[in-house]
């Protein structure tokens, strides 16, 4: 369920961004504004990642858990 979640919302995006991108450039004349709209999204996505750290959640070992 998650992976087609991720999966509709990265082509919506790459719909979104393809469109929008063709639609600035007939308004505007030049790909300026869409370079710079992709060089902000970039930076805010690293920023809102720069926190995550990925590491195994702890577990402890109980006997009972143990296959027998």
């Amino acid at each position: 369920m998650l992976g087609g979640i991720v999966f509709l919302f990265h082509q919506l995006g790459s719909f979104m961004g393809v469109w929008l991108g063709g639609y600035l450039y007939d308004v505007t004349g030049n790909y300026d504004v869409v370079w710079k709209i992709a060089i902000l999204l970039s930076v805010m996505a690293a920023a809102l990642h720069w926190f995550i750290t990925e590491q195994p959640i702890k577990r402890p070992a109980t006997p009972s858990a143990w296959p027998q």
